[in-house]
């Protein structure tokens, strides 16, 4: 899983990948929870993007097509952690709302990367 922690690398995030392995996808990790809106410029592969909130749980879940510069806005303002995987990786795998992302997993990958997980309010 890759990370995406810098605004650069927010900024560009999965933009002109031609693949991407079976399990493998992007983890967008902000600094504290908030409304976010995705979209696909630049961006050849067909997504599906889970938004999470500060406690890891799975909120919502949304396509991504691709090229598609229309922004899509998520419902929740309270949402800290975005993961793009390939389209249809989610119903795939049953991963739905409810769900909780692996939070001590992602705490050593920040920790990996010398960022504090206290950075992003994960204690």
């Amino acid at each position: 899983m890759q990370l995406a922690l810098l605004q650069t690398e927010m900024q560009h995030g999965l933009m002109g990948r031609l693949e991407l392995a079976r399990d493998s996808g992007m983890l967008f990790v902000y600094l504290k929870p908030q409304r976010m809106s995705f979209w696909m410029r630049n961006t050849p592969l067909p997504l599906d993007i889970g938004f999470f909130d500060a406690e890891g749980k799975l909120r919502e879940i949304y396509q991504l097509h691709p090229f598609d510069e229309t922004p899509v806005p998520t419902r929740g303002s309270n949402l800290q952690f975005a993961l793009e995987m390939n389209q249809g990786w989610f119903k795939a795998n049953d991963i739905r709302p409810g769900d909780q992302l692996d939070l001590t997993q992602l705490k050593a990958a920040l920790q990996a990367r010398d960022y504090r997980p206290e950075q992003f309010g994960l204690e």
